[in-house]
């Protein structure tokens, strides 16, 4: 049994917590929102998206059960992209309706580089597109897609971001601005694989510093709303599925542009 990698185990604690949070709950953590009240058999699709990821989360922690937890991760979150994130597109605000699918984007890449790193044999052979080099190609550009409308957010809501930039901080705004423009230019050069090992780090980290500088303080200072703790789970899976994502470049040169080669940790 070979131990997982830091990233792999990040992001599979981080799905566990959030199967155990929903079971707790009854009602969808931020992974799976939002979803329409009026949904038939809604407390139904409440437990099983809690088991979906208690469930993976616990066979991504081992080599042998990795790939079929991961296959099963991800045919649930492209599912739920399908019926509920492109509809988020055209009912919801701009913001909450890109936001939402480039979190879904985002989630689904970490998915899809695992289950395209530990697929079974029968997958290999039957689902070849989304497995090897083919999938972790697909998982990036998805990921690096994700990132732009996280971005986009931060020009469209230039306010409500700045007043989250920490008050020792200078300059909220232009903060608020150059982490949109970041986010967009990490996206971007994801998707065409100039300097992307970089680009998939540094927005992993970016995410990171998210939740140390912004969200730690607040919730130090007990004053989060409900609102807001669902913000700190969402960046906290965030930055778990881009450690994998950027994990997935390991061996590649920083600089490089064009290099497709997959390694995993």
């Amino acid at each position: 049994m070979r131990i997982p990698s830091i990233g792999r185990a990040v992001f599979a604690v981080v799905m566990i917590a959030l199967g155990i949070q929903g079971l707790i709950k009854g009602d969808f953590t931020v992974v799976w929102q939002p979803v329409p009240k009026g949904v038939p058999a809604r407390e139904v699709l409440v437990y099983l998206c809690s088991l979906v990821s208690l469930v993976s989360g616990i066979g991504l922690l081992w080599q042998r059960t990795a790939g079929i937890a991961a296959r099963l991760l991800l045919a649930l979150l492209v599912i739920w992209f399908l019926l509920w994130r492109v509809r988020a597109l055209f009912i919801a605000s701009l913001i909450e309706g890109t936001w939402s699918c480039g979190e879904a984007l985002v989630m689904m890449a970490a998915a899809w580089v695992l289950f395209a790193r530990f697929a079974p044999e029968w997958d290999r052979r039957h689902l070849s597109f989304a497995t090897g080099d083919k999938g972790v190609k697909i998982a990036r550009f998805l990921y690096g897609v994700g990132l732009i409308p996280f971005g986009y957010a931060h020009f469209a809501n230039v306010k409500g971001t700045a007043v989250l930039v920490p008050g020792w901080l200078p300059w909220h705004v232009a903060f608020a601005y150059i982490t949109g423009a970041t986010f967009i230019a990490a996206g971007l050069a994801i998707v065409l694989g100039v300097f992307a090992r970089l680009a998939a780090t540094l927005s992993a980290l970016q995410m990171g510093l998210f939740l140390l500088l912004v969200w730690i303080p607040i919730v130090f200072a007990g004053s989060l709303t409900p609102f807001q703790w669902g913000e700190v789970a969402s960046n906290i899976a965030l930055i778990a599925a881009g450690w994998v994502v950027a994990d997935s470049y390991l061996g590649l040169r920083w600089l490089a542009v064009g290099e497709r080669q997959a390694q995993f940790a």
